[in-house]
């Protein structure tokens, strides 16, 4: 399970939006300067993240806006999600560029790139489907692990 802690932003019923900040650990890596990762890091790092987290086993009663968090999502979510989004797409268009090579053989290299780009398209169609079918499916979604003490400062009424 990954675990990450973040700023309350916003409070409904339910669930929260929490506020994370992107960090790199790009800085121990032997590869930091031939890695592409690395370079889309330097580009990005320290920047805020909005994420919708269900309430889970804590709740959000207690939780109100400037809270720090802690949140958590399954490692096996982040697994599935990467093959989807990375390698559907991919094998779409090969599988596409493939097909159309061997349906139209006279112009095989134009009918491949054809099929390769409507390959592609299909897979980002197919992602696209894929993330709006599961978008209300709870054992995807980040949950709320527990309020950390020392949040921000509330006034209660007397």
């Amino acid at each position: 399970m990954l675990v990450e802690t973040g700023r309350v932003v916003a409070v409904e019923t339910g669930a929260l939006w929490v506020e994370t900040i992107r960090q790199s650990t790009c800085g121990s890596c032997a590869a930091n300067k031939g890695c592409g990762h690395g370079l889309l890091n330097r580009i990005a790092d320290g920047r805020t993240g909005y994420i919708r987290v269900l309430a889970g086993p804590a709740g959000t009663d207690g939780c109100a806006v400037d809270d720090q968090v802690r949140i958590s999502i399954p490692e096996q979510v982040i697994l599935r999600g990467s093959l989807v989004v990375y390698v559907l797409p991919l094998l779409c268009m090969l599988l596409a560029a493939a097909g159309a090579g061997s349906l139209w053989p006279a112009g095989s290299e134009l009918a491949s790139i054809g099929g390769a780009l409507a390959g592609l398209l299909l897979g980002f169609a197919l992602v696209r489907w894929h993330a709006w079918r599961h978008r209300h499916d709870s054992a995807l979604q980040p949950t709320l692990l527990e309020v950390l003490p020392g949040g921000a400062l509330r006034v209660r009424p007397i």
